[in-house]
């Protein structure tokens, strides 16, 4: 199995484009089951989960032409609701995003239980209870199958702000009969890009970016082209990179409109960047020292749902606090194992405590020294790689396929702003 090994203590300079988002990108290409006609998607970010998701697309009967490494023709002319490859569905969480744009064009689909990152429970009570509003039926028996006969427009209230559940509702309303309206729901970037999309291929979608969305189904949907946006969870991984390692960087085309909350928080531990247009600079000069709340408390950084911060950058906003002077408390009450990742930055040398599967304290700033690291999720393996860029000697961090999962390429850009760093 393929390995980083990687040098410390290099300070990263240069200029990098993110990829395109792969929490954008895959709900997109489950969306163009509902059309028949042709759609080219340019950006597409070549990842493992992509390839995934296109492998579970194809035994389906979608056909993909590759047009260069990152834009693909995707055409849904004939759809067979075939029984598709566990592996497959365990190997990502968005295999769940099937369900909806399969009821809306075929009324049914068996699908595998979805996997994905293993930080915990990870329910989909969500997906059911949206669908079943809209006139689905459900059987769950280790596998789920989902049937309808037609669906309806409804008002549907969603117990949690989830993502997938909002994503797959959305998808099997634009083509429900009647409005349907779509309460607390997530409204992620990625979110408002599918609905930007479906809305490019005649969909009718309004209150784009907000909690409630309004749908009204329509008979059809249309071909078209679309452009993948920048992945905002690279761009801060990047952030992250130069900060840590007290380089200096200029992020291209990185959609600073989506990190108004990511850059209040990062103020918070001594992290700052300037918006050039639609590019980001992160000057060498950073403070990396923890702003106190009132009175000298400590201050603690949550997630929340979506304009908070988000879940999936905790790991990355608790290694640089390690390396920021100061103590903090992180608190995700999502995710039980999102912090047990945080065992490899104490055998690096940092000062953390984990409180419980939820909260950690961190004092810093603590030298890390290099060691043998395996990221158990594409978040945290990220994390670890940028600690192993700041720190002193040699780490080498394995089941790297994780980083793959979610990152292009990332040992080739990083070595192309100065990191020592080997695939091997």
């Amino acid at each position: 199995m393929d390995k980083f090994i990687i040098e410390g203590g290099i300070p990263l300079k240069g200029e990098i484009t993110p990829s395109g988002n792969k929490n954008a990108v895959l709900p997109i290409m489950a969306a163009c089951i509902l059309t028949e006609e042709p759609i080219i998607l340019h950006n597409v970010p070549d990842i493992l989960d992509v390839h995934t998701m296109r492998a579970l697309l194809e035994s389906l009967g979608v056909s993909f032409e590759t047009i260069d490494a990152h834009t693909w023709k995707i055409q849904a002319s004939e759809i067979c609701p075939s029984e598709l490859d566990p592996e497959l569905c365990k190997a990502i969480r968005a295999s769940i995003l099937l369900a909806g744009p399969m009821l809306a064009r075929a009324g049914y689909i068996t699908l595998p239980p979805p996997g994905g990152d293993v930080i915990g429970r990870r329910r989909v009570d969500t997906h059911i209870l949206a669908l079943q509003k809209l006139g689905a039926e459900v059987e769950c028996n280790r596998i789920f199958t989902f049937r309808c006969q037609h669906l309806k427009g409804a008002d549907i209230l969603l117990d949690e702000a989830s993502v997938t559940a909002t994503e797959n509702a959305i998808m099997a309303s634009v083509k429900a009969e009647g409005k349907t309206i779509i309460r607390n729901a997530a409204s992620e970037p990625h979110i408002q890009e599918l609905c930007q999309f479906l809305n490019m291929l005649g969909a009718k979608i309004d209150n784009i970016g907000s909690n409630t969305l309004e749908i009204e189904g329509v008979a059809s949907l249309s071909g078209g082209e679309f452009t993948i946006g920048p992945d905002y969870l690279e761009v801060v991984s990047f952030i992250g990179a130069a900060a840590i390692s007290k380089g200096e960087l200029k992020i291209k085309n990185a959609g600073p409109q989506y990190l108004a909350m990511v850059k209040l928080v990062f103020n918070r531990l001594g992290v700052t960047w300037e918006e050039e247009g639609n590019d980001i600079f992160v000057p060498s000069d950073q403070c990396l020292c923890i702003e106190p709340d009132l009175n000298n408390a400590i201050p603690v950084i949550s997630v929340m749902p979506w304009p908070a911060f988000p879940t999936d950058l905790m790991s990355i906003a608790i290694v640089i606090a390690t390396q920021s002077k100061g103590t903090i408390l992180f608190h995700d009450w999502m995710y039980p194992s999102r912090m047990f990742f945080t065992d490899k930055l104490a055998s690096m040398g940092a000062q953390i405590v984990l409180c419980d599967p939820h909260r950690c304290i961190v004092q810093g700033p603590t030298q890390l020294y290099g060691d043998d690291l395996s990221g158990p999720d594409i978040r945290a393996g990220m994390a670890l790689l940028l600690a192993a860029l700041s720190a002193s000697g040699t780490s080498t961090i394995r089941n790297i396929r994780q980083i793959d999962r979610g990152y292009e390429k990332i040992d080739e850009k990083l070595a192309a702003l100065g990191a020592s760093i080997k695939r091997c």
